[in-house]
Formats: C-alpha cells, sequence, structure tokens
C-alpha cells in the first residue's frame, strides 16, 4: 500500500513538470530565498548557485507540519503525516495527537480502517474552525467505530522504553492528573507552519504576520511590496485548501499578463474532512451566523437521515445529519449548508454553486431532488431547530 501511494504521489510531480515543460515553463529545482526586491538566488542539492530576476516575483511555497516544542522527545521519536506511508512497516498502535482536520481525524479512520490501534488526542475542541455540533458527530461515529479518544488532554513528553516502544506521557485536564500509555509509532498533527524564515522577505520588505508568519496580502494577492505576490496557505487569513490557492493562482496569473482584472472571491469555499463519514460544508457555521447575524435573524433546518446504502446493509446512520443555515427574512437566504454523510464532498459541491449564487430556502425547496440519493434530502428539509420537533426524516 505504502509503495502504491509513493509511486502515486511521484506520478503527480511527474505529470507535472510534463505539463510546465509543455507550456514552455522553465523549473528549477532550487532552494530560494530573495537577494533582493527583483532577484531570486538558488542553491540546488550539491551547493551550486544560481540567480534569477524578474519584474513580477509570486511567491507559493505553502505550508509544512510542525512538532510542538514544548514536548520533551516530539521531534526525536514523532513523525508528521507526511512521513506516514514512507514507513518501512505497519505503523501499529499509534495516536495521533493534535486536532488538525485533514491529518489526525483523516488519518486516524485510514488506520482504524485498517485495523489498527488507533487513538487520537486534543487538547480542546474537535475540528477547530468548523461547526461543532457537526464535529461533534464526526468524532461520536469515529469513536463508536474503534477510534479512541483522548479529549482535554495535553501531551509532555514522549520516551523510548527498553522494549522499543514509545511511552507517551500527557495531562488529563478532566481529571487534573498525568497518564502514560506506551505506542509503536507517535504521529504529531498540531498543524502546519510556513516556511518563511529562509526566503529572506525581511531584507526587501515584505510584511508577516509575526504570531503566524504568514504572509500578508490585500485583495490583488498583493504584498507590501508591489511586484510581490503571494497565493495559497503561506498567505494570512485564507483558507488552507488546494483548489483555492490553485483557483487564486490562475486569477493572479490573468491579472499580471492582462488578460483579466477579476480577483478571487474567498467567500463560501466548499471543503470536505474525508474521515470515515464525510463532512462536507459551504458557508458560515451556525456558531459563526449566529455570531454575525444574531441568534433571533438566524434560522436552522435540519434533519437526521438513513442513507440507502446503509439500510440495506443495516449500518448504523445515526450520525448522518445535515444542517441548513439561514437568514430570518422573508426569502431566507442561505448562509451555510452542512451535511454528514457517504460523497459528502460530492454533494456539497453541487450545492455551493447555489449558495454562491445567493439561493434561498425558498428556491431550495422548489429544487426537486435525485430519488433514490443522500442529496435529495438537502431539498426537502423543514423541520427547524427552534421549532423542537423531531428531525429525524421519515418515509413521507
Amino acid at each position: 500500500m505504502a509503495q502504491a501511494v509513493q509511486n502515486y504521489v511521484k506520478s503527480l510531480n511527474w505529470g507535472h513538470r510534463v505539463q510546465l515543460q509543455d507550456k514552455k515553463v522553465k523549473y528549477f529545482n532550487l532552494k530560494g530565498s530573495f537577494a533582493d526586491a527583483h532577484t531570486i538566488r538558488g542553491l540546488t542539492k550539491a551547493g551550486k548557485e544560481m540567480t534569477l530576476t524578474a519584474e513580477n516575483i509570486v511567491i507559493a511555497t505553502g505550508l509544512r507540519p510542525k512538532y510542538p516544542k514544548d514536548v520533551a522527545g516530539a521531534l526525536q521519536y514523532g513523525i508528521t503525516s507526511d512521513d506516514l506511508f514512507w514507513l518501512k512497516k505497519s505503523p501499529g498502535k499509534t495516536p495521533l495527537i493534535g486536532m488538525s482536520p485533514d491529518v489526525s481525524l483523516e488519518c486516524a479512520g485510514f488506520l482504524t480502517g485498517i485495523g489498527l490501534d488507533t487513538t487520537v488526542m486534543v487538547r480542546s475542541i474537535p475540528l477547530r474552525g468548523f461547526d461543532q455540533q457537526m464535529s461533534s458527530l464526526v468524532a461520536d461515529y469515529m469513536e463508536s467505530h474503534g477510534t479512541r479518544f483522548l479529549k482535554k488532554c495535553i501531551p509532555t513528553k514522549v520516551e523510548e522504553l527498553d522494549s522499543g516502544k514509545l511511552q507517551v506521557s500527557w495531562k488529563n485536564a478532566d481529571l487534573g492528573k498525568e497518564e502514560t500509555d506506551s505506542f509503536d509509532t507517535v504521529i504529531w498533527a498540531v498543524g502546519r507552519v510556513p516556511d518563511t524564515k529562509t526566503l529572506n522577505l525581511e531584507t526587501v520588505g515584505v510584511k508577516m504576520n509575526s504570531e503566524t508568519g504568514k504572509i500578508i496580502v490585500d485583495a490583488s494577492e498583493a504584498t507590501s511590496v508591489p511586484h510581490i505576490y503571494a497565493v495559497g496557505d503561506i498567505t494570512e487569513g485564507r483558507p488552507e485548501l488546494t483548489p483555492t490557492a490553485i483557483a487564486a493562482g490562475k486569477l493572479l496569473a490573468r491579472r499580471l499578463f492582462s488578460q483579466s482584472s477579476e480577483l478571487m472571491d474567498y467567500d463560501s469555499v466548499p471543503t470536505t474532512v474525508f474521515t470515515p463519514l464525510e463532512y462536507g460544508c459551504v458557508g458560515l457555521s451556525e456558531e459563526k451566523a449566529v455570531g454575525r447575524y444574531g441568534a433571533d435573524n438566524t434560522e436552522v433546518y435540519h434533519a437526521y437521515y438513513k442513507p440507502l446504502e446503509f439500510t440495506v446493509a443495516e449500518r448504523d446512520a445515526t450520525q448522518c445529519y445535515i444542517k441548513m443555515v439561514c437568514l430570518r427574512e422573508k426569502e431566507q437566504r442561505l448562509l451555510g449548508l452542512h451535511f454528514i454523510g457517504p460523497n459528502a464532498g460530492e454533494v456539497i459541491q453541487g450545492f455551493a454553486l447555489g449558495i454562491k449564487c445567493g439561493a434561498t430556502y425558498s428556491q431550495m425547496m422548489k429544487t426537486v431532488g435525485i430519488h433514490p440519493t443522500s442529496a435529495e434530502e438537502v431539498t426537502k428539509l423543514h423541520i427547524t431547530k427552534r421549532s423542537g420537533l423531531d428531525a429525524t426524516v421519515t418515509g413521507c
């Protein structure tokens, strides 16, 4: 399996290089940094130096996994998700420490699914930044299907035992005591950081957020230096999503070459967490909608449903849930849509267009669903949280 994943990643990289060549784009495999505002100094793996000059420069170096600095043994004995598929043997009993959604829960779901003893350790709330009710349902589903969760736990150290096992110590905030357990592999999922320190940005005057290290840009992706731009995860306040970076990069290229003046719209960008039971969403969470418009001006339609494929196989559908967040007005403009269930990403991708175009609840209810699909349940939402009625979908 690991070899298949490695081969796929290598094929992607090779495919990108071929496409660049076909489009007559020169590719240099260098570690770059700014020599001045128009010059990049690059180093090859062999240490050979070369310089490149340009009228405009775009920074798109992304993020890399980080290790906690306050946990003894974290770097020495732990790995990150980037290393998982490069292991020579099965990771065995594994904790994923942190709540980075694309790392902690997705990897935990995968490892549990192939039969490994898997633990998720989190110090606060699951899936920070997402709708918290939906996040809790995702975690509940995983826990009921074998993933162990250690909540409100703070790691303190990692040590290697004589047996070769790794002993992780942590403080349980709920119990107020230190706890330990031994594992075969320790995976850190505490987020990703920009590697901006090596770019020599201060020399050319590019401003960064002092806390995150990310580059500050305006609506046109320009940095504090007009001819230096930045796109993707390395920019402050942008969604850390590959498709978003690609879209922003395309629009920037068109503007730089006078093909368009269109700016990237970062509002209502859809995304999905690919856990065993997928969670897809677009727009505002219930918490953010209430915070922005107030509880009295926010209407939430919801439903617990059972996908057809769960019915035939008699699978547990307790956490299959849909939530539509609307502005409580005459037309009830859609503010956000949240979907937990099979193929959530496919479902949300379609409805994202409607929300982007300002769709309303009344328009959604006029949409005819495709039967028998899970997505059709979105077009039948009629129970509000405010009503207090049972939101379980029935046969009629």
